[in-house]
C-alpha cells in the first residue's frame, strides 16, 4: 500500500514534529513553572514572603509562560495538555523537593508518581 510517508519521508518527519513539538513545549513550560515554584518556595521561607525579591522573580517567571501556552493550546487538546503538564510538574517538583529541600518521599508517594507516569505513557500511546 502506498502512503504519504512512503512517497515522501519528509512528510513523516513533519507529521512527527507537528505531533511532538507541542508536547515538548508543554514539558518546557513545566520546567519554567518548576523554576517559578522553586523561587516561590524560597520566598515562602522568608519572614515577609510577599515582599521578598524571590516572590517577584517567581511571579515574573510564571507570567512569562502565558505566551507559550497560547501556542500549545492551538495544537493540543486541554486534556492532553493537562496530563503532560501535571505529570511533568509532579516529576520535576518531586526532584526539586527531594534534592534541593531534602523532603523525603514515602512509599505511597512513590507509587502515586509511578502511576502518574503510567497515565502519561497511556495518553501518548493512545491519544
Amino acid at each position: 500500500m502506498v502512503t504519504a510517508q512512503s512517497l515522501c519521508p519528509q512528510y513523516a518527519i513533519e507529521v512527527s514534529l507537528k505531533t511532538y513539538l507541542p508536547v515538548l513545549v508543554t514539558f518546557g513550560f513545566s520546567v519554567v513553572g518548576v523554576v517559578g515554584d522553586y523561587l516561590l518556595k524560597l520566598a515562602s521561607e522568608r519572614e515577609e514572603p510577599l515582599r521578598s525579591p524571590w516572590f517577584y522573580v517567581g511571579f515574573a517567571v510564571y507570567a512569562s509562560t502565558a505566551f507559550g501556552w497560547v501556542y500549545v493550546m492551538r495544537h493540543l487538546k486541554l486534556a492532553t495538555i493537562g496530563v503532560v503538564y501535571s505529570v511533568s510538574m509532579i516529576l520535576l517538583l518531586t526532584g526539586i523537593g527531594t534534592l534541593a529541600f531534602r523532603e523525603p518521599l514515602s512509599a505511597p508517594e512513590i507509587l502515586g508518581i509511578l502511576m502518574a507516569v503510567g497515565s502519561l505513557v497511556l495518553l501518548i500511546r493512545f491519544a
